[in-house]
């Protein structure tokens, strides 16, 4: 009897231990269940993360790669492109290639030009969009040896002026003055009868011919062609007006990177020189440093210096607009709300 009560009192215990072992089981997987989950959460999170597939863009310059580009340079070296979505290609200008041309045919989306260019093209049908300018102002000058200057742009008669035929600014000069007893000569980029003649007047760029005449150790003066009140935007960003209407996030990301680009040059420009010698080797480190501190004032004063860079008003692009007109370079007026927007620009 004794046996009996032993036998069954050790199967109620294999019982017990049985169920607890089954209840321990159990516990055991649903943390293993709740585990898995956890850690199957994560892997989504992180999958969501994950940053969208950047968008490819190519930006044609207006010339070969200068310090007048550095925003964009510095834009590219800092990671500013990426930031904003962009995988960004850099097609350097020159005199056979055409920025207005390759955009409008669609093998750019973005390109640089000066605000006349832009504002002519849509005369022939290009429809454009400008969104950004980097400088405030255009740096194109006449060039005079030191202490034969003029005061006045009437002062140009009886000398010999070396000047691109057909240049958009010549022919507005000629109109707002006389200039009858000018002697025209062609431009052709040297300066090899210009420096001898002390009376000669040559076209030149501030911020660079006259690095070039200090080199050669020949003084000089220069005179805007500003003041005579003709002054585009110059190394202006711009896209066609379809694409802005299909893709305005991504101008958007762009322009903001552009600006962002300038204002990292600002103070870095000698190291993003180098970045930018790299694309144009022909040109020199003190060559690129003189352009970059000459232009400063272009880029970050005028009204960029109250609104930030690339900023743009409507009376400077009605005033070019009529201005072009009144030259028969256009076939009608237009609204400037048409070719230009500050909508895209950082806040």
């Amino acid at each position: 009897m004794k046996s009996i009560k032993t036998l069954t009192f050790l199967v109620m215990m294999m019982a017990l231990l049985l169920v607890l072992a089954a209840c321990g089981g159990e516990e055991t997987g649903e943390e293993s269940t709740g585990t898995e989950t956890e850690a199957n959460n994560e892997a989504a999170d992180a999958e969501n993360e994950k940053p969208a597939e950047a968008t490819d863009v190519k930006l044609v310059l207006n010339w070969f790669a200068k310090a007048q580009h550095g925003g964009v340079y510095a834009a590219q070296e800092n990671g500013l492109f990426e930031e904003n979505g962009l995988n960004v290609t850099i097609e350097p200008g020159g005199p056979q290639v055409s920025s207005i041309n390759m955009v409008a045919s669609g093998n750019a989306e973005f390109g640089l030009a000066h605000a006349d260019q832009i504002v002519v093209a849509r005369n022939e049908g290009i429809e454009l969009v400008a969104v950004a300018t980097a400088m405030q102002g255009s740096p194109q000058a006449f060039m005079f040896h030191k202490g034969h200057g003029i005061e006045d742009f009437e002062d140009l008669n009886g000398r010999k002026v070396y000047i691109q035929p057909g240049i958009t600014y010549w022919e507005y000069l000629k109109t707002q003055y006389d200039l009858s007893g000018v002697e025209e000569l062609a431009y052709t980029g040297q300066h090899v009868n210009f420096i001898p003649d002390e009376e000669a007047v040559t076209q030149a760029f501030l911020t660079s011919e006259p690095y070039f005449m200090e080199l050669e150790g020949v003084d000089v003066e220069t005179k805007l062609i500003a003041d005579a009140g003709y002054d585009p935007y110059n190394v202006v960003l711009y896209v066609t007006k379809d694409y802005l209407e299909e893709n305005k996030e991504t101008v958007r990301a762009f322009t903001k990177a552009f600006v962002e680009g300038w204002n990292v040059y600002k103070d870095s420009y000698e190291d993003i020189n180098q970045i930018i010698q790299e694309d144009n080797p022909d040109i020199e480190l003190e060559s690129l440093k003189f352009e970059a501190e000459s232009q400063a004032d272009f880029v970050y004063g005028m009204d960029a210096a109250e609104h930030g860079v690339g900023y743009m008003t409507e009376e400077r692009w009605a005033t070019l607009i009529q201005q072009l007109n009144d030259l028969k370079l256009l076939d009608e007026v237009f609204d400037a709300k048409d070719i230009f927007t500050n909508d895209y620009l950082p806040e």
